[in-house]
């Protein structure tokens, strides 16, 4: 994955992580925790921290969806995550997630800022969210 990352990404505990293979080869990679962002941490909400690929088509869009249905499964109701401005969002639209607009600012601060300034882009975020929906079943209970 530290081939592919942009910026350089350092993540002391993750959820979980799913992998996508083209041709025996890993395309792409997605790693999923609890939210950065305090706000967001309510035990219901997970963050897809970060996607990356090598490019190869549909792959991010594979992530989204696979990431979406394990939150599901293991009981998340929305499932988040941030890009950056300047790019498009096609795959996470394809995936079924709403732009909630700019969130966060051009810089870190605290303690976990990168120690290095050129280790992250100086640009605004969008952040992307997707409510889990339950299914409902309906069926005739017997007894």
């Amino acid at each position: 994955m530290t081939a592919y990352v942009r910026p350089p990404f350092e993540m002391e505990v993750a959820n979980f992580s799913i992998g996508v293979k083209e041709n025996g080869k890993l395309a792409g990679v997605a790693i999923c925790g609890r939210p950065v962002s305090r706000h967001y941490d309510d035990g219901y909400t997970l963050e897809i921290n970060r996607l990356c690929t090598d490019g190869t088509k549909n792959v991010c869009s594979i992530l989204y969806g696979a990431a979406c249905r394990a939150a599901k499964a293991m009981g998340y109701r929305k499932v988040i995550t941030y890009i950056l401005q300047s790019e498009l969002g096609t795959s996470l639209k394809a995936s079924g997630f709403q732009c909630e607009g700019i969130a966060g600012g051009l810089a870190w601060n605290g303690e976990r800022k990168p120690k290095q300034e050129n280790q992250y882009p100086h640009e605004m975020k969008t952040r992307w969210v997707r409510t889990i929906k339950e299914e409902r079943r309906y069926g005739i209970q017997t007894g």
